[in-house]
C-alpha cells in the first residue's frame, strides 16, 4: 500500500509514515512540484482543523453538527409536538402559517433567541399532529422596515408545483402515517473496488413524451442497469429545482426530493431496490450555487441578500445567474453539512458526485480562466480557501461517519491533491472526473479525418492524470449530449441513424464506421482512462440526437427529453449491438478488475499503423484505429508468457462486426523482447477494431 492508502482521511488523523508531518504538507511526498506552496497547504490544513475544533467545542462534534435537520425545519417529537425552527436574524417578527391555521398571519407567532433563530412548538390536536400530513405551510416575517414577506421554510423536505396555477413552489409538511412510510429492507452493498457508473436522470428515463416517475425508474430502468453490468448509479436532478430545463442544477429546496417524479417514499423504494440488486447509489449534489428564486428559494430569505450567500456581486455567479454560498459562515456550514447528512440518513444514498467543484475552489469560479496546469494557478489569491476548506470538512464528516461513502469531484482545473487523504493535506475526495477525455473525442470528430487521429495524443490524454489520485473516465456524459451538441453516435453517423440502423437496411460505410468507433472509443476509455468509468443513460447503445428539456424555445416539447430504450430492445435495429457490447465490456471488467489495477503499460503507439497496444490487469489490449488497413501477423509485445485467447472483440458478429477473428483462436508467446516487453505474440487486427487477450488459465 502507498502513502495515501496508509494515511487517515482526516485532518485530525495520522499520516501513513512517522516521518511525514501531519501539517498539510504531506502531499509533497507524492507530488514534489507542490513544494513551493507549503505555506498555502499549511494554511488550508490549519483552517480545516480550526473549523473542526470550533465545531467540537461549540456543537459537540461533527456528528451532532451535521444533524441540523433534527433541530431546524419542522420536526415531530415522540409526544406528537411539532417544533419549527428557522434562522432568520433580520426578521423582527415571525409566524408559521399554512392550511392548518387558515393562513392566519397572527395565529401562530414564533419567538427568537439570541442567535436569530425563530422557534414555535405546536401541541397535538385531538391526538394528532397540529399540522396535517401533506398540507401547505410557509413562514411569514416582518422586516425592520415594516414590510411583511413570506417564504418556504429553508429545511422543508417536500415542495410541490402546480404549473396550472403558478410556477412558484409550495412548501408541504411531509409526515406520513407509519403504515404509509417506506421502510428500508435491503443491506447497502459494500464499497465497490471498481466503480462502473451509470449516470441517470429519472425524468427522462422513458421513450414516452412526458416525465418519468421514481416508480417507473425502479421497475423499468434498474433491471436494465443491473443487466448491463454497472454497479453504481449516479442520480441527477433529485434535489428540488424550480426550472426543469436547468437539468437539476438550480436548486431551490435543498432537503426536498423532486416532486416531479413522485413522493419521498417512492424515491426511498428506488434506492432500496437498487441496494437489493447490489447497486451503489450516488446523489449528484449541488453545493456550488443555488437558485436566485426569492419566493421559493434561499435568496433574500430574511430580506437580506447575505444570509446564506456572499453579499453583493461576490454572492452572484454571472454565468449561471445564481447565488453563491458563503462557505466561511458557521450557519452556512451547518446547513450544507446537514444537507449531505440528510440525504445519507433519510434516503440511504451511498455518496455524492459534487457538481461545480471548480466554482467552489476559486474566487473567479473558473470564469474566463484557461487552466494551463501551472501550479501557481492552484494557489494564491485566485483560490477561495473557504470553499476548499468546506470541501475538506465535508469529506472529513462523510468519511468518518460513513467509511464506505464515495465522493467524486467535478473539477475542470486539475487542482492537485483533490483526491488525496486529508491527513496529508489533500481535499479528501475518492475520485475526480477526467473531463478532458470527452472534449478530445468531440473535438477530433468535428475537426479531424480519421487518418489524422494522433495515437500518441490519444494515449497521453487517456493516461494524463495525477498519479495516486483516482480518476473516473468517460467518453461522453450528459454535458456532451445537451442541445447545441449531440451524442457521439450522432456525430459519427448523423442522418444515416434515421435510415440505416435496421439490420434489413444496407450496412453502409458510415454506419460501419460509426458502430466500430463507438465501441473502440468506449473500450479504450474504459481500459486506459482511469480507475473508474462513467456512462450517461442511453449512450451505452448510441442514443441518437441530443438532450433538450421542455422550454419556451422548443414549444415545451419532450421530444428530446427522453431516453428511447425501445431502440436497443428492438431486435431488428443495430442499436442492440452497441448495447450488448457495452454489457460485455462491463461484465469483463467485473471479472478481471482492470479499473482497480495498476495503470496500464503502453508498449506501442504506432502513428503510421494507427495501432495502440498496452497491458493492464494481466490483459493484452490491441487497438487498430486505421480507417482502411488491416494487419495480419502483427507482432505485439507482452510481459507475461503463456497462451492467450480473445475475451473481447469489437468486431464480433454479436456486436455488429464482421467476425474476422475466429473465437477460440490461441495465441502463443515467443520469448523474444519486443517493444520493451519480454515476449511477443502475433495477431490479426482488422481495420477499426480492437481485441483483448487473456491467458487461457484465467478464462
Amino acid at each position: 500500500m502507498g502513502l495515501n492508502e496508509l494515511s487517515d482521511n482526516s485532518v485530525m488523523g495520522e499520516t501513513g509514515h512517522s516521518k511525514v508531518p501531519a501539517d498539510g504538507t504531506g502531499v509533497i511526498q507524492l507530488d514534489p512540484w507542490l513544494s513551493p506552496f507549503k505555506d498555502a497547504l499549511r494554511s488550508r490544513y490549519s483552517h480545516a482543523q480550526k473549523w473542526i475544533k470550533t465545531i467540537n467545542e461549540t456543537e459537540g462534534g461533527l456528528d451532532k453538527f451535521s444533524k441540523g435537520f433534527t433541530k431546524y425545519g419542522l420536526n415531530v417529537l415522540d409526544n406528537g409536538n411539532i417544533v419549527y425552527r428557522e434562522w432568520a436574524p433580520n426578521a423582527k417578527q415571525a409566524y408559521l402559517i399554512g392550511d392548518f391555521n387558515g393562513w392566519n398571519r397572527e395565529a401562530t407567532p414564533m419567538w427568537r433567541n439570541d442567535f436569530g433563530v425563530w422557534e414555535v412548538t405546536l401541541q397535538p390536536k385531538y391526538g394528532h399532529p397540529a399540522i396535517p400530513h401533506n398540507t401547505k405551510v410557509k413562514i411569514s416575517m416582518v422586516l425592520p422596515s415594516g414590510e411583511r414577506i413570506e417564504r418556504i421554510p429553508v429545511w422543508i423536505t417536500r415542495v410541490t408545483q402546480d404549473l396550472s396555477v403558478s410556477p412558484v413552489y409550495d412548501g408541504v409538511f411531509w409526515n406520513p402515517p407509519q403504515n404509509e412510510r417506506y421502510h428500508f429492507r435491503n443491506k447497502k452493498p459494500a464499497k465497490p473496488a471498481s466503480v462502473r457508473i451509470y449516470e441517470a436522470h429519472v425524468g427522462i428515463s422513458s421513450p414516452e413524451l412526458r416525465i418519468t416517475t421514481y416508480k417507473e425508474f425502479t421497475q423499468n430502468v434498474l433491471p436494465r442497469i443491473k443487466k448491463l453490468g454497472y454497479n453504481v448509479i449516479q442520480l441527477m436532478a433529485i434535489m428540488e429545482h424550480a426550472y426543469y430545463a436547468s437539468f437539476g442544477y438550480q436548486i431551490n429546496s435543498f432537503f426536498a426530493a423532486s416532486s416531479r417524479f413522485g413522493t419521498p417514499e417512492e424515491l426511498k423504494e428506488l434506492i432500496d431496490t437498487a441496494h437489493g440488486m447490489g447497486l451503489t447509489v450516488l446523489l449528484d449534489v449541488v453545493h456550488s450555487h443555488a437558485s436566485k428564486n426569492i419566493d421559493d428559494g434561499l435568496n433574500m430569505f430574511d430580506g437580506t441578500d447575505h444570509l446564506y450567500f456572499h453579499e453583493g456581486q461576490k454572492g452572484r455567479h454571472e454565468l449561471w445567474d445564481s447565488r453563491l454560498f458563503n462557505y466561511g459562515h458557521h450557519e452556512v456550514l451547518r446547513f450544507l453539512m446537514s444537507n449531505l447528512r440528510y440525504w445519507m440518513d433519510e434516503y440511504q444514498f451511498d455518496g455524492f458526485r459534487f457538481d461545480g467543484v471548480t466554482s467552489m475552489l476559486y474566487t473567479h469560479h473558473g470564469i474566463g480562466t484557461g487552466f494551463s496546469g501551472g501550479y501557481h494557478e492552484y494557489f494564491g489569491p485566485g483560490v477561495d480557501e473557504d470553499g476548499v476548506v468546506y470541501l475538506m470538512v465535508a469529506n472529513e464528516m462523510l468519511h468518518q461517519i460513513y467509511p464506505e461513502c464515495i465522493t467524486i469531484a467535478e473539477d475542470v482545473s486539475g487542482m492537485p491533491a483533490l483526491c488525496l487523504a486529508l491527513s496529508l493535506g489533500g481535499i479528501g475526495f475518492d475520485y475526480r472526473l477526467a473531463m478532458a477525455i470527452p472534449d478530445m473525442y468531440i473535438k477530433w470528430l468535428k475537426e479531424k479525418q480519421d487518418i489524422e487521429w494522433d495515437m500518441g495524443a490519444l494515449a497521453f490524454t487517456l493516461t494524463n492524470r495525477r498519479h495516486g489520485e483516482k480518476t473516473i473516465a468517460y467518453a461522453e456524459s450528459h454535458d456532451q449530449a445537451l442541445v447545441g451538441d449531440k451524442s457521439l453516435l450522432m456525430w459519427l453517423c448523423d442522418k444515416e441513424l434515421y435510415t440505416h440502423m435496421s439490420i434489413l437496411s444496407e450496412f453502409t460505410p458510415v454506419i460501419e464506421r460509426g458502430l466500430s468507433l463507438h465501441k473502440m472509443i468506449r473500450l479504450i476509455t474504459h481500459a486506459l482512462g482511469g480507475e473508474g468509468y462513467l456512462n450517461f443513460e442511453g449512450n451505452e447503445f448510441g442514443h441518437p440526437e441530443w438532450l433538450d428539456f421542455p422550454r419556451a424555445g422548443n414549444d415545451n416539447s419532450y421530444w428530446y427529453a427522453r431516453r428511447q430504450f425501445n431502440l436497443p430492445d428492438d431486435d431488428m435495429l443495430r442499436y442492440k449491438f452497441l448495447n450488448d457490447f457495452d454489457a460485455a465490456m462491463q461484465w469483463k471488467e467485473e471479472k478481471y478488475g482492470w479499473l482497480h489495477s495498476e495503470q496500464a503499460y503502453v508498449s506501442l503507439k504506432n502513428e503510421k499503423d494507427k495501432v495502440i497496444v498496452f497491458e493492464r490487469a494481466g490483459l493484452l489490449w490491441i487497438f487498430n484505429f486505421h480507417p482502411t488497413e488491416s494487419f495480419a501477423d502483427y507482432r505485439v509485445g507482452v510481459e507475461q508468457s503463456g497462451t492467450y485467447q480473445i475475451i473481447l472483440d469489437t468486431d464480433e458478429t454479436a456486436f455488429g462486426g464482421f467476425g474476422r477473428n475466429a473465437k477460440g483462436t490461441r495465441f502463443f508467446t515467443t520469448p523474444f523482447e519486443w517493444n520493451g516487453r519480454k515476449n511477443f505474440t502475433q495477431v490479426y487486427i482488422p481495420t477499426r477494431s480492437a481485441i483483448v487477450l487473456a491467458l487461457e488459465s484465467t478464462l
